[in-house]
Parts: C-alpha cells; sequence; structure tokens
C-alpha cells in the first residue's frame, strides 16, 4: 500500500481529541476539497507491505490506531490492514470522506468509523455517499466540517433529512471563526458537538503531528 507517514502524536479532532494515537496517513485521495490541510498526502508516498506498516505501528506505545490520509479507502489493503490491526488488539478508527462505501469495515471487531459529511465550501458536497449514513453505529462519528452560515444551514437541513445514530461532530475549518458556529448552535439547540482541531493549537498543523 501507499503511505504518507506514520506517525505516533494526540489525537486532534472529534470525540478522541487528546487520545495518544499513532497514525497510518495513506497516500492519494479522490476527492478535492478547498480548505483540504493535509494536501501533502495527494502524492504517491512509500510502497509498504502490510506486514512492513504493522511492524512500525508496533513501535509505538499505544493500543489506539488512526487510519487516515488522503482517503484510505481508496487503498486496495487498507481492509487487510484494519483486519489485521484488530485482530493483533488494536482499537482502530478509519477516517475517510464519505464518498466510499464504509460497510466493509464495519463487521471488523474494535473499528470505529469518522465519516465526513461534506458541506458546499469544500466544493466535494455532491461527492457524499448517502447510503453510508443508515450504517453508522453509536460508537461511530459523522463530522461536518463548517466554513461558513451556507454550510451550517446545509448541515442543519442534512440532519433533518437523513437521521443519524452515531456521534455528530460540527468542526470550525482551521482560520475561520468557531465563536460564530458556537453560537449558532447554542440558539438552535443542536444535538451536536462543536469541536475544534487541538492538534493545530500546539503544533500548527506540521505534518507529522
Amino acid at each position: 500500500m501507499r503511505i504518507t507517514e506514520i506517525f505516533h502524536s494526540l489525537q486532534g479532532e472529534g470525540p478522541d481529541t487528546g487520545r495518544p494515537t499513532t497514525f497510518v496517513r495513506t497516500a492519494g485521495c479522490n476527492l478535492r476539497c478547498v480548505w483540504c490541510d493535509t494536501p501533502y498526502s495527494f502524492g504517491e508516498g512509500t510502497a509498504m507491505s502490510v506486514a512492513e506498516v504493522i511492524m512500525k505501528v508496533r513501535t509505538y506505545d499505544s493500543s489506539y490506531v488512526c487510519l487516515t490520509g488522503g482517503e484510505p479507502l481508496i487503498q486496495e489493503e487498507s481492509l487487510e490492514l484494519t483486519k489485521e490491526l484488530s485482530r493483533l488488539g488494536f482499537s482502530v478508527l478509519v477516517m475517510t470522506g464519505g464518498s466510499i462505501d464504509v460497510s466493509p469495515y464495519l463487521s471488523i471487531p474494535n473499528v470505529r468509523i469518522s465519516l465526513d459529511v461534506k458541506c458546499p465550501s469544500s466544493t466535494m458536497d455532491k461527492r457524499t455517499r448517502v447510503e453510508n449514513i443508515p450504517l453508522l453505529r453509536k460508537q461511530d462519528v459523522a463530522k461536518f466540517v463548517i466554513q461558513d452560515r451556507k454550510d451550517y444551514e446545509f448541515a442543519k437541513s442534512f440532519l433533518k433529512e437523513h437521521p443519524i445514530a452515531s456521534e455528530i461532530v460540527f468542526q470550525p475549518t482551521w482560520g475561520s471563526d468557531s465563536s460564530r458556529l458556537a453560537d449558532w448552535v447554542l440558539k438552535d439547540a443542536l444535538g451536536v458537538r462543536v469541536m475544534l482541531q487541538q492538534h493545530k493549537f500546539i503544533w500548527g498543523g506540521a505534518p507529522g503531528k
């Protein structure tokens, strides 16, 4: 498989924020979100076997692994990797842009899904695979990255049309006014969590962090 980087850091997004985690960032992505903060993952990366990836992961003292990208689901070996990590006792969070079927991953023990629902500012909102939404479970996460009021209204409408059983996170784009988003959510009494990208406050979004 093609790998951009493997590193140990704190989870910076979603309900696991602050948890020491080993990250496996695959190379390549089938989407091009305008505000993407990891465009360096669009390249070819380094070829590694599943066994080599696991060997590297096991050098870190953590039972939590985050498979991210890019878009990890475009890698044919990602499913094999996830199954093997689960078999070895790791808790795996698979982060996906939401355009690819997640169902093959749902039956793997100790695996959770963090799935993006793309909003208009990304310019990729038409690529969301809505068939994934009813598959999400309580332990999974649906994430809306929100830049402006248009994104917010889109997310509200989406939630009315598509009931979601999982945790729901509204995440402001980096550099946007997070207090504005928080005020909107509080005013509308939405049952969502507003969460920032902690790793960027700590390390400024540097690769490998």
